[in-house]
Order: C-alpha cells, then sequence, then structure tokens
C-alpha cells in the first residue's frame, strides 16, 4: 500500500493538494492519533467532536438560525460506554426507529450500540449525558423543556421540516445533561437524529454503497445550539424506474419482490439524504399491492409516497392490468376507471402522499387519438371529487401534482388549467434539459411547481439505464434555473435502478435541500467532500476529480449511444484522444483502489472504480472496431489483430460485470450490471450484449506497401506536434514482410522515422514522424510565409505517394497577446477563453464562467439568471474573445451551446454577436430546432451548434463580441473555419492561446 501511495503521491498535484487538506479537509483530534476528514456542504454546525473541544470546522452549510458555542464538550460515547437515547412513545413512530438506527450506527463506530429508552423513562443509574430527541407536540419531554423556558423554539415550532439541536443541562430527572433534538415535525426530529449519523461518520451509504464507518474509541458532544432550518425545496425525492434486468433481478434474488423489506431500506436511505418523497417501481410492480406492508411502512418511517407522472389517483399501472375491467380510457368506460381509482384513495387512508391527477394512454403513452383538453379537465374534477368525498375535506387539502410530460405539456399550453392548489410538475425531456419553467410575473400558485427530472431514461433516441452519465455541473445549472424561477415545490427525479447513482442522487437531493448554499464554484468542493466521507478521507481531491471526469466523458455522449462512427479518426486524432482521456483516468483511478485501505476498495469500485474501468474498455472496444474497419477498407494486414482486439475487450466488458455482480463485496449486488449495453440498434435495449461486427480479409502472399496520407499537409511552427499525429501512415497489406522509403524535398524537413524500414503483418504500421528547421526555411519569416514543398513515400509492390507540404513559419513575437492563432485555416476558441477586461456588467448580470461544463473546457452564461429577457443594446452584458488569422474573407462560424430548451415558449432563447466593427447579429438558438429529427440529434449529441457565414476583410487580429439578451443562453466553444468541413463530434480542439 505505501508504494502505491508513493505513486499516487508522485502523479500529480492533485493528490498532493487533496492530502493537504485544501478547502474542504480540516484536522479532528481523537482518541489515539490524527486523521484528516471533510465537512460536508450541506452539513450544519458541528456537534460532534472525537476529544473534548475538538469539533470539524463546517464549511457554508445549511441556514443556520441561531449558533452559540463555546469549548466545552461533554462524553457521549465510547467503545466501553453505550450513549443513552430518550424518546417517547407517543411519538412518531418514525422517530422510533431512526433512533434504533442511531444506536446501530454508534456500535458501528465505537463498537458499542446505544441504549434507547422510550416513554421518558431513565436508567436505574443516573446519567451525565444522554441524547433527547422528540417531537414538538409529541413528546412530553420536549414539551415539557419548552415549558420551562430550558428551550426556545421559535425559530423551529409550526415549520416544515426544522430542526433545533442544544445541550441542555438537567432536562429530566436523573440526567445530568442532555443534547435535545426538537423537531417541529416527524420529519424534523428525524432528520436530526440521522445529522448525528452522519457527524458521527457513517455514510449515508453505508448499505447501500458498502461505505465503511472508521472506529472511535470516544465521542464528544459539543456545547452549542444550531437549527436546522427548513429546506428550500417542500418535497425532495426519486423515481425507482426502468428497473428491469437489474434491480428487479436483485430485488427477486435477495428479497423475494419488491416488498417491505426491501422498501424499508430505501426509506432509510432517503430519509438519511434528507428527502422525503417516492415513486416506487412500476415495472411490473405495484407498490401497494404487491405487499400491504409497504404503504403502511412508508409512512410509519416518513416518507411520503406518490406515483408516477402517468399512473393517477395513487393506482399503479400494474393494478389496472391486474384488476381493470375493459378500456383505459374515460370516454368510454368511466364508471369502472372512476372505481378503480376511488380504490386508489381509500387505499391511502391518512398516510402522507401526493397524489397525481390527470390521465394519459395505458402504458404511459398519449391518449387516444381524439382526446381533448375539455375531456381532461373533466377527468381532473371527477377526479378531486372522489377526493373529496373520499377523504371528507376539500381536494384542495390533499396534495395533488399534474405532470406536464410530453404531450400533456402540449394541452397547458393551448389554455388547459387546473386549480390553483394542484402542483403543476413541469419536466425535463427526459434527457436533462428543462422544457418550461413558470415566468418571473407568474400569478401566485398556492400548489406552486414543482421538476421531474431524469437520470435515467427509456425511449427515444436511445435508453440510458447501465452507469451514471450525468454531470453535477449541468443538474446544476438546469435545477438553478428551475429554482431561480421559483419552481421549489417537488423536486422528484428518475434514478433508474438507484445504483450506480449514488453520487448525482446525493448531488440533487443535497441542492435540493437548500439550492442557496451550493454554487456552481461550489461544485468541486462538494464532490471533494463527498468522496472525503465516503472513502474514510483518503485522496479526497483525486477521487474528487475521478468522479469529475468520468462523468464528464461518459456525457459526452451516453455509452448506449457510443459505436464505431461516434469519433472521427481521420480528423483531430479524435478517437485516440478520448480514449487516451479514458485510459488514463482508468490508471489514476485504479491507483486509487490500490492505495485504498482494503475495507473502502468495495465501495470504491461500486461507486467509481467499475463505472471508470468499464468505461474506459468500452472505449477501447470500439475505436478497435473502427481500426478494424478501416484497416479492411485500407486492406492493412493487421485487420484481424483489432478484430481479435474487439474480442479482447467484449470479454473484457462481462469479466468487469461478473466481478460487479458476483466478486465485489462478496456478490452482494448480483444482477446490478445485467444492464446491456452493447449491440443497440434502435432505441430499445437489446436482450443481451452482442459482439459488435468485424472484419477479417485474405492477404496477398507478395509484399506491397499500403500508405495512407493526405495530398495535402498543412504544418505551422506553433502547432506542429499536434498537427501532424497520425496525418501520415505506412502499414503492410501482405502476409509478408513490406519496406518503405521516404524522401524529402527540402533538406529543413527531417524525417524521424529511419529512412527505410520493414515492416510485417504483425504491425498495425507506422506512423511518420517528422521535424522542420524553420531556421533554414527561406521566405520571409517575420511575415509567416507560408513556405510549399513535399514529401515521397515508395515501397514494396510498386506504392508510391507525393505529399505536398505546407510550412506556416508565423514568428510568435509578431502575434498578439491573449488572443487564439489561426492554424490550418481555423480557429477553435473555449468559452473561458475570453480577456479577463471584457465581460462587461450590465442591467445587474454578467456573463459568468463555469468551468468544467459541458464536452471540453467550460462555458459561460449570463447570470444572475432570474431576469427578464432584454431587447438588444450595445450596452448589454458582454464578453469578447480576441483571435488572429492569417487567412481572410469567408468563413463559417459555429456557436457550440448546450441545448437548452425554450423554456418560456417566447420566440426563442436569443444572444448576438459582432466581429471587429461589424453589424451585431441576433442569433435565435431556438430557431429551427424545434423537429423531432432535430431534437433527438441535440440531446444525443449533447449540443446544439449554430452555424453563422461571415466574411472578414482581412488577416490579422480580431474580436469576437458577443452580447446577453435572454436568460438560460449556456455557450461551450466558437469555432471559426475557413477551409473545408472536418467533421468530427467534438469539434476541433481549442486552438493555440498566445498568453
Amino acid at each position: 500500500m505505501r508504494a502505491a501511495f508513493r505513486r499516487l503521491w508522485t502523479s500529480g498535484s492533485v493528490l498532493r493538494d487533496s492530502l493537504a487538506g485544501q478547502l474542504l479537509a480540516v484536522m479532528i483530534i481523537f482518541a489515539g492519533g490524527f486523521c484528516l476528514t471533510a465537512a460536508p456542504l450541506q452539513a450544519q454546525t458541528q456537534i460532534i467532536g472525537f476529544a473534548p473541544g475538538a469539533a470539524a470546522s463546517a464549511l457554508k452549510t445549511g441556514t443556520q438560525a441561531d449558533q452559540k458555542q463555546d469549548t466545552a464538550s461533554y462524553l457521549l460515547a465510547a467503545r466501553d460506554r453505550a450513549a443513552t437515547i430518550l424518546i417517547s412513545g407517543d411519538d412518531y413512530k418514525g422517530v422510533a426507529i431512526a433512533a434504533g438506527n442511531l444506536s446501530a450506527d454508534f456500535k458501528r463506530v465505537t463498537g458499542t450500540a446505544a441504549r434507547v429508552i422510550p416513554d421518558g423513562a431513565t436508567a436505574t443509574q443516573p446519567l451525565d449525558m444522554a441524547i433527547l430527541a422528540g417531537t414538538i407536540g409529541h413528546n412530553a419531554l420536549i414539551d415539557a423543556l419548552i415549558q420551562k423556558g430550558k428551550i426556545q423554539v421559535d425559530e423551529v415550532a409550526g415549520k416544515w421540516e426544522s430542526t433545533l439541536m442544544q445541550v441542555v443541562d438537567n432536562p429530566v430527572p436523573g440526567v445530568k445533561r442532555a443534547l435535545v433534538i426538537a423537531g417541529s415535525d416527524k420529519r424534523g426530529t428525524i432528520y436530526g437524529i440521522y445529522e448525528i449519523s452522519r457527524q458521527i461518520g457513517v455514510s449515508a451509504w453505508y448499505y447501500w454503497g458498502d461505505v465503511p464507518t472508521r472506529h472511535r474509541d470516544q465521542i464528544y458532544c459539543l456545547n452549542q445550539r444550531t437549527v436546522l432550518a427548513s429546506p428550500k425545496v417542500k418535497y425532495r425525492g426519486i423515481f425507482l424506474n426502468d428497473e428491469a434486468p437489474a434491480l428487479s433481478g436483485w430485488v427477486h434474488e435477495k428479497f423475494g419482490g419488491f416488498n417491505h423489506q426491501f422498501y424499508t431500506k430505501v426509506f432509510e436511505l432517503l430519509l438519511r439524504l434528507k428527502a422525503n418523497y417516492l415513486w416506487p417501481a412500476m415495472w411490473g410492480n405495484a407498490f401497494n399491492d404487491d405487499d400491504t406492508l409497504n404503504p403502511r411502512l412508508a409512512d410509519q418511517y416518513g416518507i411520503v409516497m406518490g406515483t408516477s407522472h402517468h399512473e393517477p389517483m395513487l393506482r399503479a399501472q400494474q393494478e389496472w392490468k391486474r384488476y381493470g375491467k375493459g378500456e383505459w380510457n374515460y370516454q368510454t368506460n368511466q364508471k369502472v376507471l372512476d372505481d378503480f381509482w376511488e380504490k386508489g384513495i381509500e387505499h391511502m387512508g391518512t398516510h402522507e402522499s401526493i397524489v397525481t391527477v390527470g390521465m394519459r394512454g395505458d402504458g404511459d403513452m398519449p391518449m387516444t387519438e381524439g382526446s381533448n383538453i375539455a375531456l381532461l379537465e373533466k377527468i381532473i374534477k371527477d377526479q378531486r371529487s372522489i377526493l373529496s368525498r373520499v377523504t371528507g375535506k376539500p381536494a384542495s387539502e390533499t396534495p395533488q401534482l399534474w405532470a406536464l410530460y410530453k404531450e400533456v405539456q402540449e394541452y397547458y399550453d393551448k389554455g388547459m388549467r387546473v386549480p390553483d392548489d394542484i402542483t403543476l410538475l413541469l419536466c425535463d425531456d427526459n434527457w436533462g434539459n428543462l422544457r418550461k419553467l413558470p415566468k418571473l410575473d407568474a400569478p401566485y400558485r398556492p400548489g406552486g411547481y414543482g421538476i421531474y427530472y431524469h437520470f435515467d431514461y427509456v425511449g427515444d433516441p436511445r435508453n440510458y439505464k447501465w452507469i451514471n452519465t450525468n454531470t453535477i455541473e449541468r443538474t446544476w445549472e438546469q435545477m438553478h434555473l428551475a429554482y431561480s424561477y421559483g419552481v421549489d415545490k417537488i423536486w422528484i427525479v428518475n434514478v433508474g435502478d438507484l445504483k450506480p447513482m449514488e453520487f448525482p442522487i446525493s448531488f440533487f437531493l443535497d441542492y435540493a435541500y437548500n439550492p442557496d448554499k451550493i454554487s456552481y464554484e461550489d461544485l468541486p468542493a462538494y464532490t471533494k467532500s463527498w468522496a472525503a466521507r465516503q472513502f474514510g478521507g483518503h485522496y479526497p481531491a483525486e477521487i474528487a476529480d475521478i468522479i469529475h471526469l468520468f462523468t464528464k466523458y461518459n456525457a459526452r455522449v451516453k455509452p448506449e449511444l457510443l459505436d464505431r462512427n461516434t469519433y472521427s479518426l481521420e480528423h483531430f486524432e479524435e478517437w485516440n484522444r478520448v480514449v487516451t482521456d479514458y485510459t488514463s483516468l482508468a490508471k489514476r483511478s485504479e491507483a486509487v483502489y490500490q492505495a485504498l485501505p482494503e475495507a473502502y476498495r468495495p465501495a470504491y469500485f461500486e461507486l467509481v472504480g467499475y463505472q471508470v474501468a468499464a468505461s474506459a474498455n468500452l472505449y477501447q472496444l470500439y475505436r478497435a472496431q473502427a481500426l478494424n474497419h478501416l484497416y479492411a477498407r485500407q486492406g492493412r494486414s493487421a485487420t484481424g489483430r483489432y478484430a481479435d482486439s474487439v474480442r479482447f475487450y467484449y470479454l473484457q466488458d462481462s469479466l468487469l460485470s461478473y466481478r460487479y455482480n458476483k466478486v465485489n463485496a462478496g456478490g452482494k449486488w448480483n444482477h446490478f450490471m445485467d444492464q446491456t449495453h452493447i449491440g443497440y440498434t434502435y432505441w430499445q435495449q437489446p436482450e443481451h450484449n452482442s459482439l459488435p461486427e468485424v472484419k477479417n480479409i485474405s492477404l496477398p502472399e507478395k509484399p506491397l506497401l499500403g500508405i495512407a496520407a493526405p495530398d495535402t499537409l498543412y504544418l505551422d511552427r506553433w502547432t506542429a506536434e499536434k498537427e501532424l499525429a497520425g496525418k501520415i501512415s505506412v502499414f503492410a497489406k501482405s502476409a509478408t514482410p513490406v519496406s518503405y522509403q521516404i524522401k524529402t524535398a527540402d533538406p529543413a524537413v527531417i524525417i524521424i522515422e529511419n529512412k527505410k524500414s520493414q515492416l510485417d503483418l504483425a504491425q498495425a504500421g507506422v506512423d511518420i514522424s517528422f521535424q522542420v528547421n524553420w531556421d533554414q526555411l527561406g521566405g520571409d519569416h517575420s511575415a509567416g510565409q507560408l513556405r510549399t514543398t513535399s514529401m515521397e513515400i515508395s515501397g514494396s509492390g510498386g506504392a508510391y505517394k507525393k505529399i505536398v507540404l505546407q510550412l506556416h513559419d508565423g514568428a510568435a513575437g509578431n502575434w498578439p497577446h491573449k488572443a487564439y492563432i489561426e492554424s490550418d485555416h481555423l480557429v477553435s476558441m473555449d468559452a473561458l477563453g475570453f480577456t479577463g477586461d471584457s465581460v462587461k456588467f450590465s442591467q445587474g448580470v454578467r456573463w459568468t464562467a463555469l468551468p468544467g461544463f459541458g464536452k471540453t473546457a467550460g462555458a459561460v452564461t449570463p447570470m444572475p439568471v432570474n431576469f427578464t429577457p432584454m431587447p438588444f443594446s450595445p450596452q448589454n452584458p458582454s464578453i469578447s474573445y480576441r483571435f488572429y488569422t492569417t487567412d481572410k474573407g469567408k468563413a463559417s462560424l459555429k456557436f457550440y451551446l448546450a441545448p437548452t430548451l425554450n423554456l418560456w415558449h417566447t420566440e426563442g432563447l436569443e444572444f448576438a454577436y459582432a466581429i471587429d466593427d461589424g453589424s451585431p447579429v441576433t442569433i435565435n438558438m431556438n430557431q429551427g430546432v424545434q423537429s423531432e429529427q432535430a431534437w433527438r440529434k441535440e440531446v444525443a449529441a449533447t449540443i446544439r451548434i449554430i452555424t453563422e457565414k461571415v466574411d472578414l476583410s482581412r488577416s490579422g487580429l480580431h474580436t469576437l463580441k458577443i452580447w446577453a439578451i435572454s436568460p438560460g443562453v449556456v455557450l461551450e466553444k466558437m469555432e471559426l473555419n475557413f477551409g473545408k468541413e472536418r467533421p468530427s463530434f467534438l469539434g476541433a480542439p481549442a486552438s493555440y492561446f498566445h498568453p
């Protein structure tokens, strides 16, 4: 392990910085030594320490209404001293359940479980310190403390899910001192209890992620007072969906079905993550019908239950399949459907629930042709009548939602309205791009607005279910938009099988709890904090960077959409670059795995390592297939070698899945990696992975050389190595060795490879490298003259190729500073490459950098986002980019943007641009992309590209200026191209930036 640690230490500053503990890590003293830990972003002030008076300092946490602290601390638990938890039998059952889990958490940490004492009774012996947990109005001891003035609960009482945590002297007879947890309601108390669990070092993912708990000999309670304020989003939850074959296979093997034994583990996870809402699995399952304990225990635990967007009145789709009679058609079968829905509300009873209203077609399909707004309005009116009749109270007193999913949003846009007490559940496009937001001046609705978001999806243009492909950068950007426009009633996210979505689930729920406390700049720190909590403070910065990069790479294109044609073999060395990205990351990930203590390795493999290794392997598989097909077309002798490589990587994929299912954590998570991901032919998943098609060719015996090279090759001094890579190759096209020779017409061009070499069929070929002695080139170097020369390649079988070399010697001394430099008729500019003094603040808005966002280096967007679209004016917020060209004349200018939709259903989201002193041009980024085909293309590529035709009257230094008009525009990069198109998936890499 020490050797592995040394390798990691010397691998770069990322790890050294992480071990130095910058940003988050703080030193905590505990019995027996020192350790590094981290204060999570969403945490409250630490109330737990591991030595007298010692606690972690919190970093920018949830709202803290009042804090008082001194250096006093009190022993709460130790290896030989059990903690004591006092609760009341009159309190909610969920409080007792949470107290029992806290007792088990103390055992995980100290080795000794806490004693849980109900009904306010005390131990037979006096206690120096205890935990007293209860809900205001449901725990007599808590109420007595309030009446005696020992605790002040004005900031908490009557609030939603709020908690007071305070040390109180002599709270009850026989107890010298207690840490009091007073909840405003059931979940207020439960969250306070689980906050103690978190602070003593128990991860919310201890079961679902096999995260170990670090042993502590002693746990102290600090003498302070803090308030956990109400969450900013009222209902925060997940949707278990698309659960076959992975989650379904595991559940049936481990629990025999989706019963209460399974769901109680989900409930506990949600509460530890401070969530409160669940849409249960529904592919072949019916939460209420499969196990009658499911809804009862959900309510006892404290989980608000709902049903998905297409399952009205708390009835699962499967219940209709089991018990429904006739058509799922309200026009022809109203009485049966009304009775069916009425039973759903009867079964709800007093359980906390949000009732989905409305109706879609059977099987989550659009309603039948001819359905109209009037019919849907009648359906909702009748459903609310059922609610009132069954509950005996106005429908407005039962929480309801109407999901504007797919075609249902069209009804709303055409004028359909529902009562204001119903939450309008807005939706993304199933690919993480919000479809609609309320306007800033929208009238107040008591039911408010919610968001249904996706980390997983089944449907066009392709399922994505296998692994995590969601960046928290894009999630933050979209949900920040939602929150800024008043969407704060419900946030629910489709998480598929739950695993391996552990990280984005954590972020989504943490952000929902308090969006004000996690800024975009906090995201790297958030990831580092999360990594520190899961892996005992070991290498948090390195692990955080790995998480950031693998999600970024997978978000470029979903693995299910990846194939041999995704990236270019011809342009920009693209396939090689993306494979290098992933294989380098896989090496870093494996180094972390080897350096981690043995206890943390199963968790790391589940949460990070498998996804990195499997993704890197998949990229190598498809690159090998792309080369196999290319080499077959070229007749290369190495064609068969790459067919073998495809087979090898295909086998490796199955071995990695086997390791996840059968080996890691003793096979605890068998079936979770059963999800197919190789062999898609259309949107639906294949039944089994299938070996990608490979080519094999017959080779002649007579020696025959192959040459792959362009007719003309451009090379400049400042990007020579990048421009040359992979441009000229020689290879064998025979089963016998071949020879080749290279001649250059100018002595300034020096071939690095031997001028005469031999190749055999075992070699894929040789990339010809050469260097230019620029000082020997003739002409006016300072003017950047283009020098034309040539090279000739010949070899076995009469092969011959002449290549014209265009050598451009631009003198760096004459280049402008802080500018991108044209190369090979192209300038590619990252959005982060703006000049710092060019960002113009106007009307309270400015273009803001989003480092790490999107497919390349980052992005810019106007912020704050909640501004009214402004007509174009030269005084609008602006940002500028400098670039230098040797060409002039006609060119194409491409803007690469995040595929944000027309959120407010205006003419579209707009920005404007101008080059130099040209007239500003306004761009509508949504114009011309409304078709289903255009949308499929954009979400598959996770980018929107807008191409403009421009004409530069001169070469030299230029300025591209961009003005803000609409919120929501996220710009990732720009490309100016004077030459022919060079198709690639990511576009051209950033041009050289002269500092």
